[in-house]
């Protein structure tokens, strides 16, 4: 068997011709570095190991991938990768674990060679293979990370597409309602004020405000979901009393809640301890809470906004309603994307604001659930942490 010169023994540039017992010693920028090697080369030489091994001698920095595939903790690390099974030597004993195993590195070496001569086989692995092997799993793994990038923009190219269809077929029975409410008003207007006159005029005013209101939110449930689609949320935290945000967005449904007649029960405790979040998207995520609770509850109805502290250093707000409630095998799937009930698919929307709630609440540390009986009503409730 040809013996590799000091050139072959320390840096693999010249693969094996035959089979030999192949060894990686990873090594880095450290002083002493260069001694292990040295005493590494000597031990090989002195048993016989210069003439049956082949040693390659790898920098970690200049090849971080080999490190990666063969999922080194510690350097200096002398690695036996054929015959197999591999083995993994590390630490700063590398010479004296390298003495323990010699014997028994050879004795398997010398059982393949015999295998190979009954088989009549002769194999070649060169270390240069190995590292061939490594990079061809290093540029798996780049083409692996585009396609899944690939496959990202492709889904936001679709979910942009089916939001611009979305709008285009939704907001036009809305605007095409506000744009003859619009029409007949202007013509009430010229007409003679009288008591019917007047009525009808209110009338169509309030028409028109609700199919602007319908279409508002539309575009903002679309537009909420379209950026929350792409990215994470960017969260400000800061100390928020939820009862005094509570008070702010209550009193912007005031009319919403008169014009369906509903009764509003109110329990915010003044002595709430403030939590850690971010108001703006606190408030978004109540916004959507109520606005369901309105939908869902019908003309004379009950709606309860409530908070309380937790023994858990959790506040918690709930918003009940007398509403149709939710089946309980479906009380997980409705904080999915766009998914909708099926007696819900006629009414405004596209099932994404409770999904957007749930995001919001996990990107708080926070906790997003429903309690609701079959045709008694729901509560939705989240938790948010107290500030530390």
């Amino acid at each position: 068997m040809p013996q590799p010169n000091d050139s072959q023994i320390s840096n693999g540039n010249t693969p094996a011709t035959s089979q030999v017992l192949q060894l990686l010693l990873f090594v880095d920028e450290r002083p002493n570095s260069q001694e292990i090697i040295r005493q590494i080369k000597a031990y090989l030489k002195s048993n016989q190991g210069d003439q049956i091994s082949e040693l390659q001698v790898i920098e970690i920095k200049e090849k971080p991938h080999l490190v990666e595939h063969f999922r080194l903790v510690a350097t200096p690390a002398l690695i036996k990768i054929s015959p197999g099974p591999r083995h993994v030597l590390a630490g700063s004993n590398l010479l004296e674990q390298l003495k323990k195993w010699w014997g028994r590195w050879l004795k398997t070496f010398e059982e393949e060679q015999d295998k190979e001569r009954l088989n009549g086989q002769s194999k070649s692995k060169a270390v240069a293979s190995v590292e061939y092997s490594a990079e061809l799993i290093r540029l798996s793994d780049d083409v692996f990370r585009l396609k899944k990038e690939k496959e990202e923009l492709q889904a936001q190219l679709k979910f942009k597409d089916q939001v611009l269809a979305l709008l285009a077929h939704d907001l036009r029975s809305p605007l095409t309602a506000a744009s003859i409410a619009l029409e007949t008003l202007e013509l009430a207007n010229n007409q003679p004020e009288t008591e019917r006159n007047r009525q009808l005029k209110e009338q169509l005013y309030k028409q028109a405000k609700n199919q602007f209101r319908i279409m508002n939110r539309l575009i903002t449930d679309l537009l909420e979901a379209s950026r929350h689609n792409q990215s994470q949320f960017t969260v400000n935290h800061t100390r928020l009393f939820l009862q005094s945000l509570c008070e702010e967005v209550l009193e912007q449904f005031c009319k919403r809640f008169q014009e369906k007649s509903q009764v509003l029960e109110v329990d915010l405790p003044q002595d709430l301890p403030p939590v850690y979040a971010d108001p703006e998207l606190i408030r978004q995520t109540i916004i959507n809470l109520l606005d369901n609770a309105i939908k869902y509850t019908p003309e004379g109805g009950k709606i309860c906004v409530s908070v309380i502290h937790r023994t858990n250093q959790k506040v918690q707000l709930s918003v009940c309603d007398t509403g149709p409630g939710i089946p309980e095998d479906k009380q997980d799937s409705i904080f999915e994307a766009r998914f909708r009930l099926e007696r819900d698919k006629a009414k405004e929307g596209y099932g994404l604001g409770l999904s957007l709630c749930c995001k919001v609440i996990r990107s708080h540390h926070g906790h997003l659930w429903v309690d609701s009986v079959l045709g008694e009503g729901s509560c939705f409730n989240f938790t948010l942490p107290v500030c530390p």
